[in-house]
Formats: structure tokens, sequence, C-alpha cells
């Protein structure tokens, strides 16, 4: 029994520490403005600045908030994303390894198309349908780089 308070308290210890460490982190870099929709929380780390700037320039600043067009809009998958995201983005700021020019990974541009095409989606129906059906390489973004993060 007396070998089994002290296993506990080997583990406790670290434990206790990973956990304090992490609510300290996550109060430190204030972690719970990611669960709202403020724009601001992007700009959180000085990497993405560059981004909030040219969004507050662009059009869809009337429009559209970060998490419109860069998280579904279904509760869970919206969270699933902003955790995912949140996880890969501390670890890069945290490591340091991240580019100097931010590039959006493969599923957060389809999430962003996605995006695109249901807010557009009268626009890009018409333009889509007729020429491709069944096409799924359509895409917004090629033509339309700069349009919420406009220079």
């Amino acid at each position: 029994m007396q070998a089994e308070g002290a296993l506990a308290a080997l583990l406790g210890v670290p434990l206790g520490v990973l956990v304090g460490l992490g609510l300290y982190t996550f109060g430190y870099a204030r972690g719970y403005s990611y669960l709202l929709d403020d724009p601001e929380a992007c700009a959180n780390c000085h990497v993405m600045r560059e981004q909030l700037a040219t969004w507050m320039r662009s059009s869809h600043r009337r429009a559209a908030v970060c998490n419109d067009c860069h998280t579904p809009h279904s509760l869970l998958p919206k969270y699933f994303t902003k955790a995912v995201n949140g996880f890969n983005h501390s670890a890069a700021f945290t490591t340091g390894r991240f580019p100097d020019q931010i590039r959006i990974k493969a599923r957060n541009r389809r999430l962003a198309e996605e995006a695109c095409l249901r807010c557009h989606q009268e626009i890009t129906a018409a333009i889509r349908t007729p020429h491709r059906p069944g096409d799924e390489s359509f895409s917004c973004v090629a033509c339309h780089a700069q349009v919420g993060h406009a220079d």
C-alpha cells in the first residue's frame, strides 16, 4: 500500500507540473480568445499580424471574420478545426519552426474554398455547373487569392 502511494506521488508531481504549465501557458497566450470569433485573436501571435492587417483593408472585413472563412460552420467540426490549428500554431510558434511567409495548408485551403462557395453560391453555381460537372478542381483562390487578405 505504501509503494502505491509513493508511485502515485512520483507520477502526480510531473503530471501536476505539466497541467500547471499548460494552464499558465493557456492564460499567458490568451488561449481562451481562440474560443471566440474575434479576429484580434488571430493576431495574438506576431506572425499573423500581417494577415489581420490585410483582412482589415479587404472588402470581406464588412462581411466575414476569420472563422467564417477558415473553420466549418457546424459546432463540433468548427472547434475541432480550431483545436488542431491552435495546436499546430502553438507548436510552430513555441519551436520557432514556421515560415517567414505564412502558407495555408491543404485542409485549410479546402475549408476556405468551401466558405467561398457557400457564401457566393449563386455566382459560383453559374460558373461551375455548365463547364465542368462533377469537377472538384474548381478553385476560387486561384484567381482571387488576395480577396480575403487584400494587399
